[in-house]
């Protein structure tokens, strides 16, 4: 009796696994930019209004916005604007949009669905030079060409329907057990971070692409691997470490990289962003 009651179970588990994978593997898309196909659940249009439904959530959570008016939020908007203007950006459906963050503490940078960029005060405050910013906000618009957000939704909601069928596997109508559905949720999470590490040594490719195409020196992003990696070191961990692969890594598969690809010689670092701090004091 038990035998036949785990078989239904487990016939049970099989078709609510199966009927997810064939949802999540007939959701496809071409990715407008790169040309590939891609397991979505939203459209290009959804995630646009999906982010910017969320980006004034998004910065109220993390101490709100700093006004439009602030020369180091003017400085985020248009290098922001100039990578999109002059790269593979502009033909992109994305509508772009740069936030500077008033969070003093926290150092990171993300993006959400659709194009809207954000970097925290913390992590503006750290860097020195115009390529050093261009660095940070391609490697975000790079997670958007990538349509990584609507991707990482797409999984989730597979993994939900894969911990959903093994739970109904492996329940015990006699003993309440809970082992294997933590089980499958913890594999789940695990199989997350490891895309989204992938996700970011694939936005660190786009943004050194993005950098050289609009003018500026790629290195630069050595560089702020070096900034995060000082930053660490002084016991104040970045919260961009948390899905981020460690900067060392990082450093070495830009290096590779470069090494292939190198840089034309006329490429600028920009002017120093401190220079910028320094002028506007003057004035005022």
């Amino acid at each position: 009796m038990q035998q036949s009651s785990f078989k239904g179970r487990f016939i049970v588990g099989l078709i609510i696994a199966f009927i997810g994978w064939m949802i999540y593997i007939n959701q496809t898309e071409e990715n407008p930019v790169t040309g590939q196909k891609q397991h979505l659940t939203l459209t290009p249009s959804q995630e646009i209004s999906l982010g910017l439904e969320s980006a004034p959530v998004m910065a109220r959570e993390m101490g709100g916005e700093v006004s439009a008016s602030d020369p180091h939020a003017q400085e985020v908007q248009k290098i922001g604007t100039y990578l999109v203007d002059h790269t593979i950006a502009k033909k992109s459906p994305w509508k772009f949009k740069f936030h500077l963050i008033a969070d003093t503490k926290t150092i990171n940078a993300f993006a959400l669905p659709g194009g809207q960029i954000f970097i925290t005060q913390g992590l503006y405050d750290k860097l020195q030079t115009e390529a050093q910013l261009a660095g940070v906000l391609s490697h975000e618009m790079g997670h958007v060409i990538e349509r990584h957000s609507a991707q990482q939704m797409a999984k989730s909601q597979l993994g939900q329907v894969l911990i959903v069928a093994v739970g109904a596997a492996a329940s015990d109508p006699n003993h309440q057990t809970y082992g294997p559905t933590l089980v499958a949720s913890l594999v789940n999470q695990m199989f997350q971070l490891r895309y989204s590490r992938h996700d970011e040594s694939e936005a660190d490719t786009w943004g050194l692409k993005l950098m050289s195409e609009a003018g500026y020196d790629p290195k630069a992003m050595i560089q702020v691997m070096e900034i995060l990696k000082a930053s660490g070191s002084r016991g104040q961990t970045p919260e961009i470490f948390q899905t981020h692969p460690n900067p060392e890594l990082r450093i070495q598969q830009i290096e590779a990289y470069l090494k292939e690809h190198p840089p034309e010689a006329n490429l600028s670092e920009g002017k120093k962003l401190k220079d910028l701090s320094n002028s506007t004091e003057e004035k005022s």
